[in-house]
């Protein structure tokens, strides 16, 4: 009987040591101070599906009112002109989507087509060619332009359609787990007006949230360029470097943040370019209509020159640089915490840079001296074969695209019904997204496949969280 019972003390005694022994590494996790505030004071409460639409609540009473008439144009969709309302018409003549929120829907993400044919889905596809331009960007199709605008006003030959075929790559992870990866493929159907150029190449490109774009742009130069080790002098495999793109307004080179290539400026620009690209609405920045060679523009009525004036485009930029970032939500929960250890201890940390803070200088006050947590360094990584586009992009390569923030991601599926990721949408969910990275993550995502299922989840708990 004392040989048994000595016995169970012993057996008990070594599972307690060996429970101490493997949750070792997650004592004394808890979250840090304010780390639900991730964008700042800007951060709003609110987790429902119209999480991604609220203003910073730290605005002035004239930011409010210029963010209601900005959130106006954002919304509404611009009609063919000569119309009633002057002030919204000028649509087209070429076009992907009739207003802003067509792709952004509750200033959320878009996605790939669900069905060929399927309109305002949110993917669009740039096309570009050989050789690089007078202000460095690259030079667009001859024909059709530097976007494949799928949609035209009544009288006017369509450009052309595209669908997707998928190809499935199967990935097996170290516990056995094969998960299904799928790899799109563009076709080009009913082209308009001929053939695209020989040497043509295509980069889709998903709209994202609008979230926190003025917190991105307030950021330092000097601090992103911290980030920045093109040579990877650490020797961690991770050598992030910045785009330098064409400024408009200014007519000078700047620095790169926003977009899938870091290949605009900042959110005024950004804002002009889609609506040029997108809806065919000139301004200031772009003031000339996406014709092919052949199609007289001046014969075809528009919205005036240009068609959004400076006023209403600053609106617009407004709103979409004040749209708050959701708080985090269970960031205080043990997976979450376990899940964050594990994101720092497979390195995802050296692209998807946690904290930074912004500077003292942007003009909307609200957005300076802020602490953020992006989870982002706005920088160009080379992320492999599998992702590559083989489109260069100012001084980004065909291989290389910028860090994604991460902030609001979990709340994805909530606004959008969706969780489709990646530039392109081809991953289903956080887990594809994570294998298909390649070239510097590379390491980063092996270790992922090394992790138990237990761990991948807390992972994709913390990342969900954000």
């Amino acid at each position: 009987m004392k040989n048994s019972i000595k016995i169970l003390l012993l057996v008990v005694g070594m599972q307690l040591c060996s429970c101490s022994d493997t949750d070792e590494k997650y004592m004394d996790l808890v979250a840090e101070e304010g780390e639900q505030f991730s964008g700042g004071e800007t951060t709003f409460f609110n987790a429902t599906e119209e999480a991604f639409g609220f203003s910073a609540p730290n605005l002035t009473f004239d930011e409010q009112g210029d963010f209601g008439i900005g959130n106006s144009f954002f919304r509404q969709s611009w009609v063919t002109a000569p119309a009633s309302t002057t002030a919204r018409d000028g649509l087209g003549p070429f076009f992907n989507a009739v207003s802003c929120s067509s792709c952004h829907f509750k200033d959320g993400r878009g996605r790939a087509p669900l069905f060929d044919g399927e309109t305002a889905h949110g993917l669009l596809l740039r096309l570009s060619t050989t050789g690089t331009a007078a202000n460095g960007s690259a030079f667009a199709d001859p024909v059709y332009g530097g976007q494949m605008q799928d949609n035209a006003i009544l009288g006017q030959t369509l450009k052309g359609r595209f669908n997707i075929v998928y190809q499935d790559i199967n990935e097996t992870l170290a516990d056995g787990t094969i998960i299904v990866l799928r790899k799109p493929i563009y076709q080009f159907n009913s082209l308009g007006y001929g053939p695209l150029a020989a040497d043509v190449k295509v980069s889709p490109r998903v709209a994202n949230q609008m979230i926190g774009l003025g917190l991105l742009e307030a950021i330092d130069e000097n601090t992103l360029l911290a980030f920045a080790d093109a040579n990877d002098a650490n020797n961690d495999g991770i050598s992030g470097r910045p785009n330098y793109v064409h400024d408009f307004a200014s007519n000078t080179k700047k620095l790169g943040r926003f977009g899938w290539k870091a290949n605009q400026p900042n959110v005024r620009q950004q804002v002009a370019a889609a609506f040029s690209g997108d809806i065919g609405i000139t301004s200031s920045l772009f003031p000339n209509e996406n014709c092919p060679p052949g199609v007289d523009c001046n014969s075809i009525p528009n919205g005036g020159s240009p068609e959004i004036t400076d006023a209403n485009l600053d609106r617009v930029a407004l709103y979409s640089s004040t749209l708050a970032v959701p708080a985090r939500r269970n960031y205080t929960d043990q997976n979450v915490l376990e899940g964050k250890k594990i994101f720092e201890t497979i390195n995802c940390t050296s692209c998807h840079i946690p904290k930074i803070v912004t500077g003292k200088t942007h003009a909307i006050t609200a957005l300076r001296n802020q602490t953020i947590r992006p989870y982002t360094d706005l920088l160009l990584h080379d992320m492999g074969a599998g992702l590559a586009d083989n489109a260069p992009d100012y001084q980004a390569s065909g291989n290389e695209w910028r860090t994604q923030p991460l902030w609001g991601i979990g709340l994805i599926f909530t606004v959008n019904g969706h969780t489709n990721l990646l530039h392109d949408g081809r991953a289903r969910n956080i887990t594809e997204a994570i294998l298909w990275h390649g070239g510097e993550a590379e390491k980063s995502k092996n270790s992922f496949k090394q992790l138990t299922s237990a761990d991948r989840n807390k992972l994709l708990d913390f990342i969900n969280s954000l």
